[in-house]
Order: structure tokens, then C-alpha cells, then sequence
């Protein structure tokens, strides 16, 4: 984990390349007084570091984002009032490429979809 006490993972299942995955925010967590000062937003590139942390845990190998595309921000998620959050991810390797596909959300709301290519690091 990139971001010492973040989250807490509370489920994880991967199959057949694909991933779910539950956390829960840590709402006190440093990252989110500066992000905004009253107003808590978890950052994106927070989420995105998140989704590769689980494709890396998938697959065993440590990974480079390589390409973000697709990235549509859907609804804010604020630790105070939404903390626990899903992932859901396909994966499908390509040589050595990872492409995922990826939907976020809290409760019955979409909070981000991405499409994302990870390759080996070296």
C-alpha cells in the first residue's frame, strides 16, 4: 500500500480476470485535511493508485501505469459520508500489457469508470 492507512481491504476476490474488491476509508486519515480543508474529497489519483495496487495483487507482478483513458468522474466520494467503496475490474493481459476496466461506486452510485494499461516494471 502506497498510501500507508488509507483504507482498510475488506473483501477481496479475484477470478478469471476479474476483480472485486471492498475498502473502507480512513476518514481521518492525513491526506484528506488538505484535500479539502472541511469539505473531504478522496483524490483520484488516490483511486487509481488503489486499482493498481489490486491488479498488482492479482497477477503477482509490480506494474506501471502506462495509459488512463476513459476517465470519467462521476460522483465525489467524501470519506465522512461515504467510506466504505467498490471496485470492480477486468482484466486482460496482452503481452506485456495489462488492460483493466474499471467501475467504482458507494451505495447505488457510480463514482468513477476507467480504462487503464499497465506494463511490467522492470
Amino acid at each position: 500500500m502506497l498510501i500507508k492507512g488509507l483504507y482498510e481491504l475488506l473483501s477481496y476476490d479475484y477470478q478469471e480476470g476479474h476483480i472485486e474488491a471492498k475498502v473502507k476509508l480512513n476518514k481521518t486519515h492525513e491526506i484528506f485535511e488538505g484535500h479539502f480543508p472541511g469539505h473531504p474529497v478522496l483524490p483520484g489519483v488516490c483511486v487509481i493508485q488503489m486499482i493498481k495496487e489490486f491488479t498488482e495483487k492479482a497477477l503477482n507482478k509490480k506494474l506501471l501505469l502506462a495509459v488512463a483513458s476513459n476517465v470519467k468522474f462521476m460522483a465525489v466520494i467524501n470519506p465522512e459520508k461515504n467510506d466504505i467503496i467498490n471496485f470492480k475490474l477486468d482484466l486482460t493481459e496482452v503481452g506485456n500489457e495489462i488492460k483493466v476496466k474499471n467501475t467504482v461506486s458507494f451505495d447505488d452510485t457510480l463514482a468513477l469508470k476507467l480504462s487503464a494499461t499497465f506494463k511490467n516494471r522492470a
